[in-house]
């Protein structure tokens, strides 16, 4: 192993740790609620505020593409706070679905009219960690970890509610407040994640980790330990065979997730006889 690479990667390296540090938390709660896409569509809805910003002449790389980003991305998290609901007649997946499917078509308008910038968009789109310089690493922490003691200090509501809405509302708390609490932290995430690692990559990081810890673990401290170390390690598997094959870093990160979660989940009948009546959750 040329152990060289790895001082290349160390940036990303440590990037990725951040990211799949917060992702496998967030992720946890997106699957309880069952919002798989939530995450592909604000993402694509931070896109968009960034592909506007681009065809109204702003540079790519300056801090009005990102604010741009968030302030699209809190408008998608105030849509999907406020069709939360019991009583909803539209399920709130099929407005996660639309919400991706026009804002995904809305890029492609607005990249059509950014001619000049093109290029640049695309690679801020598609994202490439790779890339990723110190400051960027540092800032990314630092938004990451404010938003981490938000979640500490309001853990068990949003648990709550993620995994009871029901009960939460009979209670008279307001359901929907706490998800736009709820999705508006979420969206600095994703904006901020999306610009460094891009759209499928960042998607990864928030559903592989959880669905992969689902399958050993029942409690949430055991899945999120399952799933930090998931993320971290199939990510610096993912760009040392990037840099070794000359393979596109983002594409084969998703790759290398979507193969270690195969090989998880055909070992997990094994595990669970070589157990005997014991479940890997509770070894």
């Amino acid at each position: 192993m040329d152990w060289s690479i790895f001082q290349f990667l160390l940036p990303a390296i440590v990037a990725t740790l951040i990211i799949a540090g917060i992702h496998a938390y967030l992720g946890l709660h997106v699957v309880e609620r069952g919002v798989i896409f939530v995450d592909l569509s604000l993402a694509q809805i931070a896109s968009l505020g960034a592909a506007i910003g681009v065809w109204q002449g702003f540079d790519p790389h300056e801090p009005g593409i990102y604010w741009l980003s968030l302030a699209f991305t809190l408008i998608g998290a105030l849509i999907f706070a406020v069709i939360k609901g019991h009583e909803a007649k539209i399920p709130q997946e099929a407005i996660i679905g639309i919400s991706y499917a026009v804002a995904s078509a809305a890029v492609i308008v607005a990249m059509s009219k950014a001619t000049g910038e093109a290029e640049h968009l695309k690679d801020m789109l598609v994202g490439n960690i790779l890339s990723v310089q110190w400051p960027e690493v540092w800032l990314t922490a630092a938004i990451y970890a404010a938003i981490g003691v938000f979640h500490w200090v309001f853990r068990k509501r949003f648990l709550e509610i993620s995994t009871d809405a029901a009960a939460v509302a009979a209670r008279g708390i307001s359901v929907r407040f706490w998800d736009f609490l709820f999705y508006a932290s979420f969206g600095f995430v994703v904006t901020r994640s999306v610009a460094i690692a891009g759209v499928l990559l960042v998607f990864c990081y928030l559903i592989v980790p959880s669905v992969g810890a689902m399958l050993y673990a029942r409690t949430i401290g055991g899945r999120l330990a399952l799933g930090w170390v998931m993320g971290i390690l199939v990510s610096i598997l993912g760009m040392y065979f990037s840099v070794l094959f000359d393979l596109p870093t983002g594409a084969t990160i998703v790759c290398t997730f979507g193969m270690v979660l195969a090989v998880m989940a055909a070992l997990r009948p094994l595990i669970r006889r070589g157990g005997g009546s014991g479940s890997p959750a509770q070894a």
